[in-house]
């Protein structure tokens, strides 16, 4: 079954976030757009290249209103002696839940119980905690954090603009559609 429009599931995480752990619950992430970022695990290779990039894209995604959560099967412990060791993961400052029952990612239907891995799953949900966006990636396939700064615009634009879509690529300032009976066929 898709994701898109049912709510987050309910899920309380400790989390390592600047330099401290924390509690964090889904009603704690109601009230603002959220990226969940599920990757397999800490100490690894394709996932600091996609953590960091996506550190790049922090400011812009705070700016936007959004707060990032980056979550493995692994513990808040495990994230700390990461974030304290590589220099890629130094650079995250949004929080890194830790999953270690894999409930939250059982939760988002990224888990491969076999492994105890989660898949690379990236969902945008809205202040609401409504799923906007999911995105399921194989293990050796990254993510690009610039588009997803992209679709969070394009997310954002649907939602205050009633009744206007974003075509293919839209970027910020690109004209959008408002679909009709006018429009069938001439596009």
């Amino acid at each position: 079954m898709s994701k898109i429009n049912q709510s987050i599931p309910e899920f309380t995480a400790q989390a390592f976030h600047n330099g401290e752990f924390k509690t964090i619950t889904s009603e704690d992430v109601k009230g603002k757009w959220s990226i969940f970022l599920f990757y397999p695990a800490d100490f690894t290779f394709v996932c600091p290249t996609e953590l960091e990039d996506m550190a790049k894209q922090y400011d812009e995604l705070q700016k936007l209103g959004v707060e990032v959560y980056s979550v493995s099967t692994d513990t808040h412990f495990v994230h700390k002696a990461w974030h304290d060791t590589s220099a890629a993961i130094g650079t995250i400052k949004y929080p890194m839940l830790g999953d270690p029952t894999g409930a939250i990612s059982r939760g988002f239907d990224v888990m491969i119980e076999e492994e105890g891995l989660a898949l690379r799953g990236t969902f945008l949900a809205n202040p609401e905690g409504i799923i906007k966006v999911a995105e399921i990636h194989d293990l050796g396939i990254g993510r690009s954090a610039k588009d997803m700064v992209r679709k969070v615009k394009a997310a954002q634009y649907v939602a205050s603009h009633d009744g206007e879509v974003c075509p293919a690529a839209w970027e910020e300032g690109q004209k959008t559609l408002t679909p009709s009976l006018d429009l069938v066929g001439k596009i």
